[in-house]
């Protein structure tokens, strides 16, 4: 008999991440890589991350001041682990930028793969893009996998639209080819 399907979760609580997230943020990076990226990037290359390895680099991540945030989906029922985590910053290439709007980036979103389905990557990318428009952002990018068919639908379906850009990446020895996605986003209330 096969795993029952998640329990949809509407309320989960988001907030700022903190440096004592890091190792939970990390744990949720890896198995959402493992979990993601399985099929589309070699099972040697997945296999041999650690969360422990990433421990630091979230800690850092998670401390960074405005417009950089990361935003942490926590079970509202008061139980342990995150169900996913979302980074968002300024757009990192010039090539990425909008030509006249100032642009942010959605450089990560991962769920709990236990946490698939139940409204955490939903939450965790809301607040990340509410904090894009309060720090004044008014279009945003994102890259994914060609292949992530899982990721592009869940973009898609919450507005964002591939623009036509691609790019190779080398992820873990393999060439990875991504699409960017990009979105519009409307100014915060009160801003």
């Amino acid at each position: 008999m096969g795993a029952s399907p998640p329990a949809v979760m509407t309320d989960w609580l988001v907030r700022r991440a903190t440096a004592a997230d890091a190792a939970e943020m990390a744990r949720v990076h890896t198995e959402g890589w493992r979990a993601a990226y399985r099929g589309l990037l070699p099972e040697r290359h997945l296999h041999g991350l650690r969360a422990v390895d990433r421990v630091e680099s979230m800690a850092d991540r998670a401390s960074r001041p405005d417009p950089e945030a990361v935003f942490v989906a926590v079970r509202p029922d008061g139980g342990t682990g995150l169900g996913a985590v979302a980074v968002v910053l300024p757009v990192r290439s010039a090539g990425d930028r909008h030509p006249v709007l100032p642009t942010g980036e959605l450089a990560s979103l991962y769920a709990d793969p236990a946490a698939l389905g139940t409204g955490a990557g939903f939450a965790v990318h809301r607040a990340g893009l509410d904090h894009l428009s309060r720090c004044g952002f008014r279009y945003a990018v994102l890259w994914v996998l060609r292949g992530n068919a899982r990721a592009r639908t869940f973009y898609e379906a919450r507005g964002w639209r591939p623009d036509g850009a691609g790019r190779q990446d080398m992820i873990g020895g393999f060439a990875a080819e991504e699409i960017r996605y990009a979105i519009a986003l409307s100014p915060a209330a009160g801003s």
